[in-house]
């Protein structure tokens, strides 16, 4: 579906859920406490600035009474299944977002990975897909990660833990290219990043992913992930205790010059792994 057109069709989702809600005598504010979004988000849903994930829908539909309609349009409308629909909702709003904020424990982001990475990984989850399916989850990526291409990308802040540096993810030739890749947009200036030592012991997000992502004419949101799901959550108590936290965790890390130095010994770790085999 062409650009426009989707644009066009999440603006119809908008105005037939204004007129719902308005017919069903609910402000913006009572919808969204009964599908557990603040009423912000439901007027942004409404104006087509955000799109909803699909938990949301469905709730949508159930107390609107609206007989599966803001579901099936949904999934009419968020038809790109380089992505799981949990995540759909977040990739929506990466290009939108003016300052990207992410912490992993494990594995390097989406948007940092290399294909020969995203390949391992997807691999490794996912040992009897096809070629075909793996591509297409690939390409995803990849195209996700031209946001920090343009010259008009948003402020990207990353912080990794020290294990998705020495957790082999494919062959060590796979690792090399992934941390010097890392390296480079750093050198570049295209990022910020940080690495969290094995040495910074607990921290307030341990075994968690996050990702915090900041908009022009709309709040923050936080983005969380767990096994087969994603949340995405925008309540001002719960973002600003995220952002305390991810402060905290830039406060633990190594600086920048020294995580670039830590990555760059990682990738020739990795590195003399090839040489040896």
């Amino acid at each position: 579906m062409a650009n426009a057109s989707r644009q066009a069709a999440w603006e119809f989702w908008g105005t037939e859920l204004k007129r719902r809600r308005e017919d069903a005598g609910l402000t913006q504010e009572a919808l969204g406490q009964r599908v557990f979004v603040s009423g912000g988000y439901i007027g942004q849903f409404e104006q087509a600035i955000r799109k909803p994930q699909l938990d949301v829908a469905v709730r949508i539909d159930e107390v609107l009474q609206s007989d599966g309609f803001f579901e099936r349009t949904w999934r009419k409308l968020i038809d790109d299944k380089r992505y799981p629909d949990y995540f759909a909702g977040a990739a929506e709003l990466e290009p939108l977002a003016t300052k990207i904020c992410e912490f992993e424990p494990m594995i390097v982001p989406g948007l940092l990975q290399t294909p020969s990475y995203a390949q391992s990984l997807l691999l490794g989850g996912n040992p009897l897909a096809t070629d075909e399916y793996i591509e297409d989850k690939v390409r995803g990526r990849l195209d996700r990660a031209v946001i920090l291409k343009d010259a008009s990308r948003p402020v990207y802040w990353a912080v990794l833990h020290e294990a998705a540096l020495r957790v082999p993810v494919g062959s060590p030739s796979v690792m090399t290219e992934q941390l010097e890749h890392i390296a480079r947009l750093t050198h570049e200036r295209k990022i910020l990043l940080q690495v969290l030592p094995f040495a910074a012991g607990a921290h307030p997000v341990i075994g968690k992913s996050l990702r915090l992502m900041e908009f022009e004419d709309a709040p923050p949101t936080v983005y969380t992930e767990g096994l087969y799901s994603g949340t995405l959550l925008d309540d001002p108590a719960v973002v600003k205790r995220v952002q305390q936290d991810y402060d905290l965790l830039r406060a633990a890390a190594l600086s920048p010059e020294a995580s670039r130095a830590l990555i760059e010994s990682a990738a020739e770790d990795h590195r003399r792994c090839v040489s040896t085999t």
